[in-house]
């Protein structure tokens, strides 16, 4: 791990920030069934961070793209990215009580996803 808390070589990237994990998935294609294998490899191969936990979960995802986006529903990107981290973050993908999943131009193209528990109203 260097020192700015990354762990992993590859594509795939992920740290912890508090109580939350950062995960990035650097390049884009139209085929949302890739990130399925690609995420849960990294996972199983490299991921030493915290374990899965019960409770309520916030997961954010964006897709950034160079020019025109590409054509990739969203909703597919969604549930392959889902069920490749399932049990590793939290246990079941039924824990999502909150999903952003949003596409926007950047400066280069990947893939960010955030989890976090879901914190309660006061």
């Amino acid at each position: 791990m260097n020192n700015d808390g990354w762990i992993g070589t590859g594509k795939v990237r992920a740290r912890e920030v508090g109580d939350c994990v950062e995960i990035t998935i650097e390049g884009l294609t139209t085929q949302a069934k890739y990130y399925k294998p690609l995420a849960y490899e990294f996972f199983r191969k490299e991921w030493r961070g915290s374990r899965p936990a019960y409770g309520d979960y916030v997961v954010e995802i964006c897709m950034e793209h160079v020019g025109d986006p590409p054509w990739l529903d969203l909703d597919n990107l969604a549930k392959a990215l889902l069920d490749a981290i399932k049990g590793y973050l939290f246990h079941d993908d039924a824990q999502v009580a909150r999903l952003l999943v949003e596409r926007n131009e950047g400066e280069r193209e990947r893939i960010t996803i955030r989890v976090f528990p879901r914190r309660r109203e006061a």
